[in-house]
């Protein structure tokens, strides 16, 4: 492998991975000697101290790390500051929802009503900082509860829980029929 690859794939490794990586993990990688990943290290190094790369290496012992240079933090941070735009999908508003209206809850009990594996929605909410974890639940494993925040009650414009909508038996029981007559469409029954 010529220097110019092994410099791009060390670039690639260390800024898919974030955080610093031995030289002797990033020779395994790449299937060649510590010294030859030390010397690819140095190189991709000095073509970082370049006045036009925005990047720089660091050396933590046996460990590298990519790291932006500190004199274009000021770029960065005019990004960093932006406001992300958050998507809240149809899966994304089904948890948020349970969450809302059953809260404290527990991730076990929001699958059992969605049906579902909700890791990734609620890990997402608790991103957006809709959902947080609110305590524990007594019991094996002391799993984790999930209730909303105040940045839920800012996005949905409402003051306090209390102007969520309340649910009336009727209401549950039409949604019981719509979420049936939706499956039964599906399974073409």
């Amino acid at each position: 492998m010529e220097l110019e690859k092994r410099m791009a794939a060390i670039e690639t490794i260390l800024f898919a991975m974030g955080d610093s990586v031995e030289i002797a993990r990033i020779a395994d990688a790449l299937e060649i000697t510590r010294e030859e990943a030390v010397e690819a290290v140095h190189a991709l190094e000095a073509r970082c101290e370049q006045e036009e790369s925005g990047l720089r290496i660091h050396w933590y012992e046996d460990a590298v790390q990519l790291s932006t240079k500190a004199e274009l933090y000021e770029y960065l941070i005019k990004i960093a500051k932006a406001p992300k735009k958050q998507v809240l999908t149809d899966t994304l508003l089904e948890t948020l929802s349970i969450i809302a209206f059953k809260q404290p809850v527990t991730r076990l009990e929001v699958e059992n009503i969605r049906g579902v594996n909700s890791d990734f929605a609620i890990s997402k909410l608790v991103s957006y900082e809709l959902v947080q974890e609110v305590g524990r639940r007594d019991g094996p494993g002391r799993p984790m509860l999930f209730g909303t925040t105040e940045q839920f009650l800012r996005t949905f414009g409402i003051r306090s829980l209390e102007e969520l909508p309340d649910i009336g038996t009727d209401q549950v029981e039409e949604f019981l029929e719509e979420a049936e007559q939706e499956v039964d469409s599906r399974l073409d029954v």
